[in-house]
C-alpha cells in the first residue's frame, strides 16, 4: 500500500541539523502519524508521498520548507510576574535555555526559551528551535494502513478527541484556563 491522504503511515528518521543528530526515531519507537492531516511539515510529507514500506527516503528541507527563518520579533521581553505562582516563581525556572510551556491569549500553549534574564523582566524566544535550520532527513518506511473512521476523527494518539473544554467554557463552570479537568 503507498503513502497517501488518510493513511497510518509508521517510519523510522534520522534528522541531522550542522552534522549532528537532532532527533531520531528507532523500529521499536516509530514515528506515526496519520498522513495529510497536517502532522508533519509539508514538504516532509510531500518528499514521502507514494512510498511504501520497505522504500527509503533522503532529502533536505531549506529553513523555509522547515520551521521558516529565525524571526528577531519571535523574542519578547515579558514583566517577571507572570512567572510567578502565588507570588513566588519556582527556583531554577528563569534559567537560560529553560523551554517554559506559556498560554497565549487565546489559550493556546506556546514553548518559549528563556532568552535572558534581568532585574525585572526576562526576554523568551518563541521562534521554533529548529528555525533558520537546515534539516536532512533519512529514514525508511516500516508500515502503511488505512486510518480507521475513529482515528480519522480523534487523531491517531486522541489529539482530535474532544475534551469537556472543547465546546466553550459553559461546561467547566467559566475558565477553561485551567479550570478543566
Amino acid at each position: 500500500m503507498k503513502i497517501s491522504e488518510k493513511k497510518v503511515v509508521a517510519l523510522t528518521y534520522t534528522l541531522t541539523v550542522d552534522g549532528q543528530v537532532a532527533d531520531q526515531t528507532t523500529e521499536d519507537r516509530p514515528l506515526d502519524f496519520i498522513f495529510g492531516m497536517g502532522y508533519l511539515l509539508p514538504k516532509f510529507e510531500e518528499y514521502i508521498a507514494g512510498k511504501e514500506p520497505g522504500d527509503t527516503f533522503e532529502f533536505t528541507l531549506s529553513p523555509a520548507e522547515g520551521y521558516g527563518e529565525h524571526n528577531p520579533d519571535m523574542i519578547v521581553e515579558l514583566p517577571k510576574h507572570v512567572f510567578e505562582v502565588d507570588g513566588k516563581i519556582q527556583e531554577g525556572l528563569l534559567t537560560v535555555g529553560n523551554m517554559i510551556p506559556m498560554m497565549n491569549q487565546q489559550g493556546g500553549v506556546l514553548h518559549g526559551k528563556v532568552h535572558e534574564v534581568k532585574d525585572d523582566s526576562v526576554m523568551m524566544n518563541f521562534n521554533h528551535p529548529m528555525a533558520g535550520k537546515t534539516l536532512n532527513f533519512t529514514g525508511k518506511i516500516l508500515t502503511v494502513r488505512d486510518a480507521t473512521e475513529q482515528e480519522l476523527k480523534e487523531g491517531l494518539h486522541g489529539e482530535y478527541k474532544q475534551s469537556s473544554c472543547g465546546s466553550g467554557c459553559s461546561s467547566c463552570g467559566g475558565d477553561c484556563c485551567g479550570g478543566c479537568n
